[in-house]
């Protein structure tokens, strides 16, 4: 297909992390790309837990992954509150403590300024625009309004319409549910494990004057419990003033088998880019979108695979996303059983182990 034949070089649908990095990187490399959005602005509302680790913690987590600085530019005006420390609470509340480098986002100003960042090397967005349909190279909007592209990302989260559409993999959702809450809650994130979240978590994450505190769980084993009544039961530990409530879901199966099809791709939560051993999915998206970005360039230049794309994040990621699925396995099978076993599994003498779980390290020393 010849570059005249098409609107634009490329379409991306949802302009979150994973998307806008894709567009950066898209029309870094000199090709014109379109973003489109059913919100207006992009960032808002709230969907998420806000924490992402630092860049040092970064190159810890993730040692494969290249320029973690070039990709991770997060600018002071994002940063509500940067931490040092982590606390995994077991249902007795005597916490294990753990360093921990990690940036309490305001997340709407996050993602605001990664869609100027991309719009700054020529990227466009289309906001408030709802996609229809995805057909080959057209992109089908509801009042009918029709773009096409040589390649066209998914990018929209769980619910994305590429995926819907094209993709037939199911995979495990965890629904959350979270606060921002006024107060001082120190400077330490925590999570909670144990019944007050069945199968998932839950968490307290401070920002400058207040907190993001939420639950996420497996409705399998919430023994009939609801979220709604899990989340108020864990709210009620806490004194402050609600500000803000909000909701969505955490893809928690790891990445799906396949991001392309064609000249289709899936990205971040699209193609499952979450770690499922500590639901994080912010940084892990970007790393996905500046992959798929420069795997899509290199298609466009010179006639590469977009297959590309998959090859080079099992290299950057393939071992840690395979260290945090089994150690979310594991969790999973350890986290159905009593509260009064979970306080005796969490200890001084288990502390290492955790730690490897949660950051998505070989669980066992020995294999």
């Amino acid at each position: 297909m010849s570059d005249s034949a098409t609107d634009w070089d490329v379409i991306v649908i949802g302009g979150g992390p994973a998307g806008a990095t894709v567009a950066r990187y898209v029309a870094e490399g000199g090709r014109k790309v379109l973003v489109i959005d059913g919100r207006d602005p992009i960032g808002s509302p709230l969907q998420c837990g806000e924490l992402v680790p630092s860049n040092d913690e970064m190159r810890r987590l993730c040692p494969d992954v290249p320029e973690i600085d070039d990709l991770l530019q997060t600018p002071e005006e994002a940063i509500s509150m940067r931490t040092s420390e982590m606390h995994i609470v077991p249902p007795s509340g005597r916490p294990l403590r753990y360093p921990f480098e990690g940036l309490m986002l305001n997340r709407v100003a996050h993602d605001e300024w990664l869609v100027e960042l991309a719009s700054s090397k020529g990227a466009r967005f289309l906001t408030d625009a709802h996609v229809e349909s995805i057909s080959g190279d057209s992109v089908t909007l509801r009042g009918g309004e029709k773009f096409t592209a040589r390649v066209i990302v998914g990018a929209a989260g769980h619910n994305d319409p590429l995926r819907r559409d094209h993709w037939d993999e199911s995979g495990l959702k965890i629904p959350i549910k979270f606060v921002l809450m006024d107060g001082d809650f120190g400077k330490a994130v925590e999570l909670h494990f144990g019944s007050m979240a069945p199968g998932g978590y839950a968490w307290v994450f401070p920002k400058k004057g207040g907190a993001n505190i939420g639950v996420g769980i497996q409705k399998k084993f919430s023994r009939g419990k609801s979220l709604n009544s899990l989340t108020e039961e864990f709210l009620s530990g806490y004194d402050g003033e609600v500000t803000f409530r909000g909701a969505g879901s955490l893809p928690m199966s790891g990445t799906i088998d396949r991001f392309v099809k064609g000249n289709h791709l899936l990205v971040g939560d699209s193609a499952g880019m979450v770690l499922p051993s500590n639901g994080a999915g912010i940084t892990i998206a970007m790393i996905g979108g500046r992959i798929a970005g420069k795997a899509i360039v290199s298609h466009l230049d010179n006639g590469t695979s977009l297959h590309e794309y998959e090859a080079e994040w099992k290299r950057q990621m393939g071992p840690v996303m395979r260290n945090s699925k089994l150690s979310f396995k594991v969790g999973s099978w350890i986290m159905r059983l009593p509260d009064w076993f979970l306080n005796l599994a969490f200890n001084p003498l288990t502390k290492p182990f955790v730690w490897r779980f949660v950051t998505c390290r070989k669980p066992f020393f020995i294999f």
